[in-house]
């Protein structure tokens, strides 16, 4: 069996949500700190205000409870969606992988933000807080989110869990379609270099210089996610969405304010694609 051929089988949807929610935690965890350090430098507030060095595992219990069940859910529909495109496209005269790739990516995106979001929320809330009165738990934490309003009247039992799901998608989408095409483009040149597939570690390398790259990229959309979601400025005026997260930004920082935080950033995105792939692809090579 060709990498290419091995790189395009299907993997049982058990074994895709258990290895994707096994590698999610690992990463999480592992690197807390870090995604700490980035969310108190995209901060409007500013890094020392936010926290600085201090507390830097505040935000672990959110983190915890869910990235399981993100990862899992990202990985469940990425790997069972990514055959079935394919076959489709080949049904229409159109075999092309890495646009297969790039549609199960979004798709699965797409499901793992339900998860995601409410996660991030409640993490930069706590991440963020700096006196003893905005310093709780991770329960309080959530009744406090959810007693906010945010949205329509229609969805307001979820209170302000889902600030920012649209900006989200907008960062989440564009670094998947950027991370796995060259993530599965990577692990094949490999295999075909070596004439047998990647290893799990060849393609956590792979993963971790694909989400490096991803992740440069898409800083700027992270930092108008990461302040949507924190839902105040430096001056405690709420923000309305992204378009005026931007404006405001912009005209009070600068636009090298988009670019906060980029160096944590990469550097925990390419730590933690390299423990993240080398785990769920260690996983999946085991269970399979």
């Amino acid at each position: 069996m060709s990498s290419n051929d091995n790189n395009n089988k299907e993997v049982p949807f058990l074994t895709a949500m258990i290895s994707g929610g096994l590698a999610g935690t690992s990463v999480d965890v592992a690197l807390f700190p870090i995604d700490t350090i980035k969310t108190r430098l995209q901060s409007p507030q500013g890094f020392l205000a936010a926290g600085g060095f201090r507390g830097i595992y505040q935000g672990l219990g959110a983190a915890a409870v869910g990235s399981a069940p993100g990862a899992a859910l990202f990985f469940s529909v990425y790997e069972h969606l990514k055959p079935r495109v394919l076959r489709i496209q080949q049904s229409i005269g159109f075999g092309n992988e890495s646009t297969s790739h790039m549609i199960s990516a979004c798709c699965g995106e797409t499901a793992a933000c339900l998860v995601r979001v409410p996660t991030e929320v409640v993490k930069g809330r706590m991440q963020t807080a700096t006196d003893a009165a905005k310093k709780m738990g991770l329960v309080d934490t959530i009744k406090l989110v959810l007693n906010e309003k945010h949205g329509t009247s229609s969805f307001n039992f979820t209170g302000g869990l889902y600030r920012g799901y649209g900006i989200t998608l907008m960062r989440e989408i564009p670094f998947a379609l950027i991370q796995f095409p060259l993530y599965e483009k990577f692990k094949i040149l490999v295999g075909d270099w070596q004439q047998y597939p990647s290893t799990p570690v060849q393609g956590a390398a792979c993963g971790s210089v694909s989400g490096g790259i991803a992740a440069a990229i898409t800083t700027p959309l992270d930092v108008l996610k990461t302040r949507l979601m924190l839902g105040v400025d430096k001056s405690g005026i709420p923000y309305k969405n992204a378009i005026d997260v931007f404006q405001r930004t912009v005209s009070e920082e600068g636009m090298s304010a988009l670019l906060h935080g980029i160096q944590p950033r990469v550097m925990w995105i390419s730590i933690g694609g390299f423990v993240f792939f080398g785990t769920y692809e260690g996983f999946k090579s085991f269970l399979s």
